[in-house]
């Protein structure tokens, strides 16, 4: 499937040149007039950034970077400005855009922000998928397996955990081993790993 570029931008003319260069480039395109427009729209779920008008008849793209961020989406935004300044740019930046083009802009600059974005976009999908997955293996463990496989990333050894939980040495490797089983762990620095992308303690 095809990346998708959502284009919000009060200048229906400029969205239209925006469209032809970004389908030239084997990219889907949806475009939008106002920010109303694009919030009413359902967002496909697959790759995907937003190219976005800093000023749009009485909004701010600012403002709507700002409440999508608040939403909880993390789309991927290049803002483009015909009024831009340093401090705007700058806070742009910090408030997380992948990058601030000054109109017109050039093409081969346009195209490189895009591809930045969707490649953002894309390395964003491949972690959440990676921690779904995680806590979706995680939640088949038992609760004496999720102690043990805390306690041992951790660094306890397996006297220590057995001290610790107040069992034998023995039935700490067999929840340990369980443990690795379940999570698709090949090696304990995998499990370990593991549990620091799911922040266990």
């Amino acid at each position: 499937m095809k990346p998708l570029v959502y284009i919000v931008d009060d200048d229906a003319a400029l969205r239209e040149a925006l469209s032809s260069l970004l389908r030239s480039a084997d990219m889907d395109v949806a475009t939008f007039g106002s920010v109303a427009d694009f919030m009413e729209h359902c967002r496909d779920d697959r790759n995907s950034c937003l190219l976005l008008d800093v000023r749009l008849g009485g909004h701010s793209g600012m403002d709507l970077h700002a409440e999508l961020k608040s939403q909880g989406c993390a789309l991927p935004v290049v803002f483009m400005t015909g009024f831009g300044d340093i401090p705007m740019s700058v806070r742009a930046m910090k408030a997380g855009a992948v990058d601030f083009l000054a109109k017109p802009v050039r093409v081969e600059e346009l195209l490189d922000a895009v591809n930045q974005a969707l490649a953002r976009d894309a390395a964003d999908r491949t972690e959440h998928a990676t921690l779904a997955g995680l806590r979706q293996r995680y939640q088949t463990l038992t609760p004496r397996e999720r102690e043990i496989m805390a306690l041992a990333a951790r660094g306890l050894m397996n006297k220590q955990i057995a001290a610790e939980v107040g069992t034998s040495e023995i039935t700490v490797k067999i929840h340990r081993g369980q443990a690795m089983k379940k999570m698709q762990a090949k090696t304990f620095a995998d499990l370990v790993r593991m549990a620091e992308a799911l922040d266990l303690r």
